[in-house]
């Protein structure tokens, strides 16, 4: 894990990349890497890398970076683990290739030497990779499948500009920041801009599963390489590790039986598991005591003869929010070396300064707190690499909210569709004042939508429907486009699968956006923060390809969320901790949105810019502020998603805070 940045300029009149700039740029993400440093320039000085490492696999000199073939024609910077390197290198020393390093990213070298732009198939991990190739004069840039490592870029004056995060971009003299305004409906909606737009105009993030081709004039071509919904044959990687022609465990997910897909599920976890204990340091769990974790935890330990080091965050005297007493019945049974971190809104506060400052754009996930102090909790004993359970829930359907819109759609919403569009108005006109007087803004949203023909499902996490905008934003007109984009993102799926059930078009919109953008981006920005490399074992592209195909019944069975996941895990991990009522990791922010934050939060968001410009109604802002004081409404997602917003402002435009 490691921080990465670059420069190619290919339209100013005398290229010459400075090698202090990327010095620069480099040291503003040193968080990222604390162990090393490096810069490269090509021998024409129209490209330059920088580099911070975070040395997880071959500790010594010989794996740092900018790192470059023998030749020197081929040169590269590179975030993330590649899990299959060491079977890859068998390959490439079969066909020739010579080894200076038991590195990685020696393989990533060799591959694309070997293969071209193709050499992506070949890897099985995450990563970020920029590859400067000198005689064909072009640039690459890939980011892995699923979007675990962040990759930004912009393209103005003549130049390229890239890093593992924005702040490392606005380093650069060229680079002047420029709030963007048409991601403000995004993020409001989706509580982060989906990929490629970010909160900053012109700078872009590369999407997951994508890469990029840059040439020595300028000439940009990006494409996917990687969907998660396979269609026909796709590229990926078996057990072993080698890569071949199509995903076999893909292909037989629609007719596999019920115990036939229990022991697959087990197998690729196992496998994945395994692959992602690839470690030249010591590494460890996040232990929440839930399904996913648990089971990290219990697949780790029957693999290592040394007991597994875990980790688990909880708050002080508000123990509602608190699983400490399964992660601790986990942490027993299997007999892990278990550390705890108890935390308090004072801490929460006191943190925000360094939030904003980590997340670069306004990352509207509250649970960003206690992923930062569990992290630096790892970090402080010594563990540097840690497994997460992120994405389990996105592809196995384990929320309540995917039964209660897959529920919703099958039932009410095709009944209501199927009127004629003149009574669909009819009862929107009819139903919308007393729901707005009522501020039931999701029930209103429903309506609003099938009127107007929109899709259903937009995503897991809507902070302000539509409704909701049009009663806060002064001047509005339209939505921006997001019911478009919505409606994209559907088209995709079908595209891919026609044949696709509404819980995989659910799934796939997860992994198009929420997922990486949100969810993967709350866990590398608050671990990448302490130093900690994480590593996501559900997400392997495998088990997606795989669990994509999974019929809907196989993962949601007489309201069962997860239901097949928690077969496969039934005898690894104990029946309380499958069955037991879902929690969910959290932060307390409806509590701490109500009491000593309170005077702090309003004063930040009716006196942010946002406000001054009349951009936000200040009436219904102060509004929402006293209702949630009052305690008659939980309006702390909305608050949260605003004082982000506010806070993210003053610290990147207004020189404050």
């Amino acid at each position: 894990m490691c921080g990465i940045c670059g420069v190619l300029e290919f339209g100013v009149t005398q290229p010459g990349v400075d090698e202090r700039t990327l010095g620069t740029m480099s040291d503003e993400i040193a968080h990222r890497g604390p162990d090393d440093s490096g810069t490269f320039l090509a021998p024409g000085r129209n490209c330059g890398f920088g580099f911070r490492r975070l040395a997880i696999v071959d500790l010594s000199p010989a794996g740092h970076q900018p790192m470059s073939t023998p030749d020197g024609s081929v040169t590269i910077v590179f975030n993330g683990e590649i899990y299959n390197h060491a079977v890859l290198r068998k390959t490439l020393e079969a066909k020739g290739y010579r080894y200076k390093s038991r590195s990685d990213t020696e393989t990533i070298l060799y591959c694309y030497q070997e293969y071209g732009v193709e050499f992506v198939h070949k890897l099985l991990g995450m990563f970020a990779i920029a590859i400067w190739d000198d005689r064909q004069q072009r640039l690459i840039l890939v980011r892995d499948r699923i979007g675990i490592k962040p990759l930004y870029y912009t393209v103005r004056d003549g130049r390229l500009v890239f890093g593992s995060e924005i702040k490392a971009l606005l380093k650069h003299p060229s680079i002047s920041k420029e709030f963007n305004r048409d991601a403000l409906e995004y993020y409001l909606t989706f509580l982060i801009p989906p990929a490629p737009m970010t909160m900053f105009k012109g700078i872009h993030k590369l999407e997951p599963g994508h890469r990029m081709v840059v040439t020595k004039d300028g000439a940009i071509t990006k494409e996917a390489y990687w969907d998660p919904m396979p269609a026909g044959a796709q590229q990926t990687i078996d057990l072993n590790g080698e890569p071949t022609a199509s995903s076999s465990f893909a292909a037989v997910a629609p007719n596999q039986s019920e115990a036939e897909a229990i022991d697959t599920i087990r197998t690729l976890l196992r496998q994945s598991i395994k692959d992602r204990m690839m470690s030249d340091v010591p590494f460890g769990v996040f232990l929440s005591g839930g399904i996913d974790s648990s089971t990290n935890v219990a697949l780790m330990a029957e693999l290592m003869d040394r007991p597994v080091d875990t980790f688990s965050v909880g708050f002080r005297d508000l123990e509602k929010y608190n699983e400490m007493g399964y992660a601790r019945q986990i942490a027993h049974q299997f007999k892990t070396n278990h550390h705890e971190v108890m935390i308090d809104q004072k801490d929460a506060f006191d943190f925000l300064p360094k939030l904003v400052w980590h997340q670069d754009e306004p990352l509207a996930d509250p649970v960003c707190i206690p992923l930062y102090f569990v992290s630096k909790l790892a970090r402080d004993n010594g563990t540097i690499v840690v497994q997460v359970g992120e994405g389990s829930d996105e592809q196995f359907a384990g929320y309540s909210w995917m039964k209660r819109e897959l529920g919703f759609y099958n039932g009410l919403w095709r009944a209501f569709r199927i009127l004629p569009s003149f009574l669909r108005s009819a009862v929107y006109a009819v139903a919308g004042p007393p729901l707005r007087k009522q501020r039931q803004w999701l029930a209103l949203d429903y309506i609003r939508k099938g009127a107007e023909n929109s899709e259903l499902y937009w995503g897991g996490a809507i902070g302000l429907t539509e409704e909701h905008k049009r009663n806060l934003m002064r001047g509005r007109n339209g939505d921006g486009g997001i019911s478009e984009l919505a409606r994209s993102w559907h088209g995709e799926v079908l595209d891919r699968m026609p044949d696709a059930d509404y819980l995989q078009r659910m799934i796939w919109m997860e992994f198009r956006n929420r997922l990486p953008e949100l969810l993967l981006m709350r866990v590398d920005k608050m671990s990448m923060a302490t130093s900690v490399e994480s590593r996501v074992p559900f997400l392997d592209h495998r088990m997606v390809e795989y669990s994509m195909r999974l019929p809907v019944g196989l993962k949601l069975r007489k309201g069962v969320t997860k239901y097949i996941l928690k077969k496969a895990v039934k005898g690894i991990i104990p029946n309380e901790i499958i069955y037991r009522r879902k929690q969910g990791f959290a932060a307390p922010i409806n509590e701490w949105l109500r009491s000593t934050w309170h005077p702090f939060v309003s004063e930040m968001i009716t006196t942010s810019w946002f406000v001054r410009e009349g951009i936000l109604d200040r009436t219904e802002v102060e509004k929402m502020l006293a209702v949630h004081a009052s305690g008659r409404r939980n309006e702390s997602m909305v608050l949260w998603t605003l004082l982000n917003l506010s806070l993210w402002h003053r610290r990147w435009f207004e020189g404050g805070w």
